[in-house]
């Protein structure tokens, strides 16, 4: 393990990390609409203020690691959260609307990248953090394109501030719509990006209908949303896959060394793990006993990696940049629930 292999050029960034991640974490806990990865961001780009240039070298390569590598880790844990033969049965139903707002949201991104002329690595963020799981997405997805820290930053701002404003005002855009229970779930399930929000505009649905009882059904399709981080990312690493062989057919034509590409270093075999940990969980009926712990131990490096990244970040360009990905991100959500309420009409739930 390379942690191990280089303890001592990355303990200390690593515990940086872990630091920041505990109250991050704590207060994720006290207010789950914004969640702990965003505390973290912000904690982590408040310390590099502090801590600039020189003073923060030695924590340098522990903390690329933790951004990296721990991120990677986090993702493979959150397979043990996804049980396939409950999605398949509960969460199928769901497909086409989660199909179409997925979709949406990817062609929306795509159009306003062309568009606004936003860079391609946080308009794929954004466009696969709004239409899939948010932080979760972001996460598989930025190790595959290798997008920086602050591209990661951004996309995840991005994703948090429509998140709160889904949590608090969905509840009472589905009742004015005259939802049932059944469609604000799915309403909640599709067209929320995190699993925190879904959970905070679910349960503040069933305070406003008592007996609704939409939590679980609506965290049931957030959880089948979830398997699209396997055919998004392979997809991109495959998309990915091809430049790199192009550009290497272009260097080989201009005279410089071929062979260079390796299909190996592009490939996101921590995907394949994620996938090898549901089907363990499903094959093995693991209990919640077992799975709630390691779940939660993955959204706590989730949150690790992304005070690393916050560290890395610089806020004054991230402000001054930060527009028209916001401007995207707000096509992405407005887009994915008129998608997923004219899907529920079109189906006859609604």
């Amino acid at each position: 393990m390379e942690l191990i292999k280089n303890f001592g050029k990355l303990w200390r960034g690593v515990l940086f990390a872990l630091v920041v991640a505990v109250p991050a974490w704590l207060l994720g806990k006290r207010f789950e609409v914004v969640g702990g990865p965003v505390f973290a961001i912000l904690i982590g780009m408040a310390l590099a203020l502090v801590v600039p240039g020189e003073k923060g070298e030695p924590l340098a390569a522990g903390i690329r690691f933790t951004s990296k590598k721990v991120l990677q880790w986090a993702v493979i844990l959150l397979g043990f959260g996804l049980n396939l033969s409950q999605i398949a049965r509960v969460g199928a139903t769901s497909l086409p609307i989660i199909v179409s707002t997925i979709a949406t949201s990817l062609v929306v991104s795509f159009a306003l990248c062309r568009a606004l002329k936003i860079p391609g690595k946080i308009s794929t963020l954004v466009g696969v953090g709004s239409s899939i799981c948010g932080g979760s997405a972001i996460a598989a997805t930025a190790p595959v394109i290798d997008a920086d820290d602050e591209e990661i930053a951004q996309a995840i701002s991005v994703i948090f501030l429509f998140n709160v404003i889904a949590a608090l005002v969905f509840p009472t855009l589905g009742g004015a719509l005259g939802l049932s229970n059944e469609g604000f779930g799915l309403f909640a399930g599709t067209a929320v990006n995190d699993t925190s929000s879904v959970t905070a505009a679910a349960a503040a649905w069933d305070g406003m209908h008592p007996g609704a009882n939409t939590l679980d059904s609506a965290t049931i399709v957030k959880l089948t949303r979830t398997l699209a981080i396997i055919p998004i990312t392979l997809g991109l690493a495959l998309w990915q896959a091809r430049l790199a062989r192009r550009a290497d057919a272009a260097g080989e034509g201009a005279g410089q060394a071929a062979g260079s590409f390796d299909l190996r270093k592009i490939f996101p075999f921590f995907i394949v793990f994620f996938v090898l940990a549901s089907v363990a969980t499903t094959a093995l009926s693991l209990p919640a006993g077992v799975t709630a712990p390691i779940k939660e131990l993955s959204k706590f490096l989730i949150v690790m990696a992304m005070a690393a990244i916050g560290f890395n970040t610089n806020v004054v360009r991230l402000v001054r940049t930060g527009g028209k990905p916001i401007l995207m991100g707000l096509a992405c959500w407005v887009a994915i629930a008129c998608v997923s309420l004219g899907m529920q009409h079109v189906l006859g739930i609604w």
